[in-house]
């Protein structure tokens, strides 16, 4: 599987086909035991690809400091908004509180949150869907060369999945400043979610890549594979979580 410079990617497939699996091979979380996972080196454009295995710690987190992801329970760090916003930024890019304050503010005005309402509120204060806003918030800080997102819009009511379709679309668009264009890489059910950003499918099945093409080619495909999973992406989409739906 390639991954090319700019484009939106959608991995799909039933529960378990290994999703997420793959979403933490390419973020260097876990380690391919066969095979290779190679990336960018974004601090020096036009190097060869770095094959991560070969990677320290430190030399992986000098790779992730033009990554953010975000996950789908969210995944925000007890204490404050402002809190939650930063620890990334001082942690993997050395930014110091008076440098990270702008951009925290401009990130919430962003996924539409007011920056003066709540930078000091605590993350068991937010609701559902401001949770996930400011887990994309949190994204937009870093200014990601390469945004990952697992399952962005679960459990999420459909006026809440529609800004978060907008906020992928808007981020993916926008350019990093290191001035090179943005690459998506999402994990999802949400057949919305397909239809608004048009990404190249990538359909996991068996351990394998079943299907790697445009969404329109992927919705007329005749195939015992994907028949079914279309027919049930809705109800795959709107399942449960674990510890019970999400507050809206």
């Amino acid at each position: 599987m390639t991954v090319l410079r700019g484009e939106v990617i959608a991995i799909i497939g039933g529960s378990g086909c290994g999703k997420t699996v793959l979403l933490k091979h390419l973020t260097g979380h876990y380690r391919a035991e066969r095979g290779t996972v190679q990336m960018c080196n974004h601090d020096e454009p036009g190097s060869p690809l770095i094959d991560l295995a070969g990677l320290s710690d430190d030399e992986m987190d000098r790779l992730r400091m033009h990554w953010a992801v975000v996950f789908q329970r969210n995944a925000l760090l007890s204490g404050s908004v402002l809190f939650n916003l930063s620890f990334w930024p001082i942690e993997i890019k050395g930014l110091t509180p008076e440098q990270i304050l702008p951009l925290a503010m401009h990130a919430l005005r962003a996924v539409g949150l007011d920056p003066d309402e709540l930078l000091d509120r605590d993350r068991d204060e937010l609701s559902g869907g401001m949770a996930k806003r400011l887990a994309i918030a949190r994204a937009l800080v870093m200014d990601p060369v390469v945004a990952f997102y697992d399952e962005p819009t679960a459990g999420l009511d459909p006026e809440m999945c529609a800004t978060v379709h907008d906020l992928i679309l808007n981020t993916h668009h926008s350019m990093p400043a290191v001035g090179v264009r943005r690459t998506s890489v999402v994990v999802t059910h949400d057949t919305a979610l397909l239809r608004r950003l048009a990404p190249r499918v990538i359909m996991l099945a068996e351990g394998r890549v079943h299907f790697d093409g445009d969404f329109e080619s992927f919705v007329r495909q005749d195939d015992a594979h994907i028949r079914p999973y279309l027919e049930q992406m809705a109800v795959l989409h709107l399942r449960v979580p674990p510890d019970g739906p999400e507050e809206h």
